[in-house]
């Protein structure tokens, strides 16, 4: 049993409340940094913001990846400098980039030509990557549809950010979230390499190359161990790869999704007939409450229910506690629960330090966001 369950079982306060240990995230930046030393690991602030996993992270020499000016103003509070920061959404406010610049920040990712000209006119002469939009890949969370541009138009992309007076430095991708091994990155690097190769060769002085995150947490299918994942990931790149300078990771989950767990409460259980073979169990945590990338039942969490470990189980959906009929985790893949499991009855929910307190509602049909406790 890990520290981290071991405390969640104990805990008597109120629910629902995420456990982070933030002494598992600094082992996880290591190992990472065992199995790829030449990588610039930025983490991913979106995945979770709290102070004392950013503290943390930049004692020990990590940088960042900005999403937005809140998560900037994050870091500056933590004391990270601009040179350590990418802002890395190709989404961005034209007032946020100056913002951003203004402070010293000049990494910027693109995707568009008007995303190039914003960046040329608010922070002039910065550099930028431009983002590649990837095929559908074996990633769990898939991030194909709404980033980057398609690859044919790629040094169209790198070749009006030069003629808008930015360093065009490089490019990124991101495979998807949860990609759980590996070799599930081979097509997207046999594509993506083609495209730098390319660029390279029409004089495209590139030696950037961002390979977003993707790497993943344990949902109770098998994953690669994190250092193995990453040393093969890095020979795949190499094999690949020429004149890489900077090679940038950005992950999120890979990082903190151990590293928390939610401890929860039973609310009700019920079935809509007597007759009927499925229970509906019902939470004080959903959707909206944390547990969004349960979205289309894409993330399939872990359950402890302490002190029934031994019990007969039997199918459940899963549903959360507010009044809107999207907030069903789990109704497909039905979920195997304690037949003697009652409200009241404690449910935990392991490898949620990630994408949890950040999609919480801020009040939701009255519930208050996730709560969060450092153990």
């Amino acid at each position: 049993m890990s520290r981290l369950e071991d405390c969640a079982i104990n805990y008597k306060g109120e629910t629902p409340v995420v456990m982070l240990d933030v002494d598992r995230v600094e082992a996880n930046y290591h190992s990472m940094k065992r199995g790829m030393p030449t990588a610039n690991i930025h983490y991913a602030v979106k995945s979770n913001p709290n102070t004392h996993i950013l503290g943390r992270l930049h004692d020990i020499g990590c940088k960042f990846d900005a999403a937005s000016v809140g998560e900037i103003n994050l870091l500056f509070d933590t004391g990270v400098k601009p040179d350590d920061i990418s802002f890395g959404n190709t989404i961005k406010k034209t007032k946020d980039i100056k913002y951003a610049y203004d402070r010293g920040i000049t990494l910027f990712a693109v995707d568009s030509e008007e995303e190039i000209e914003k960046v040329a006119s608010a922070a002039p002469g910065s550099s930028v990557y431009v983002r590649i939009l990837i095929a559908t890949t074996e990633a769990e969370w898939p991030l194909s549809k709404k980033f980057g541009c398609v690859p044919d138009h790629a040094i169209g992309i790198l070749n009006y950010a030069k003629e808008c007076g930015l360093n065009a430095i490089g490019i990124s991708f991101h495979i998807g979230s949860q990609t759980r091994h590996p070799s599930m990155w081979k097509d997207t690097l046999d594509g993506i390499s083609r495209i730098w190769s390319e660029a390279k060769a029409l004089d495209h002085d590139l030696y950037l190359l961002n390979i977003g995150g993707g790497f993943p947490s344990y949902y109770g299918t098998a994953i690669t161990e994190l250092e193995t994942y990453c040393s093969e990931l890095e020979s795949m790149i190499y094999d690949r790869f020429e004149g890489v300078e900077y090679l940038m990771s950005e992950p999120g989950r890979g990082l903190v999704g151990d590293a928390g767990i939610i401890v929860s409460e039973v609310v009700l259980v019920a079935k809509k007939h007597p007759s009927d073979e499925v229970r509906w169990v019902y939470l004080d945590i959903g959707k909206f409450s944390g547990l969004s990338e349960t979205m289309e039942e894409a993330i399939k969490y872990q359950f402890i229910i302490p002190d029934r470990e031994n019990s007969s189980t039997s199918k459940c959906i899963l549903a959360g506690p507010t009044c809107d009929s999207a907030d069903v985790m789990y109704e497909i893949n039905k979920v195997d629960l304690p037949i003697d499991l009652k409200s009241g009855d404690r449910f935990i929910i392991k490898n949620t330090g990630a994408y949890t307190t950040t999609y919480s509602t801020v009040w939701f049909n009255g519930f208050e966001p996730l709560k969060e406790l450092i153990v």
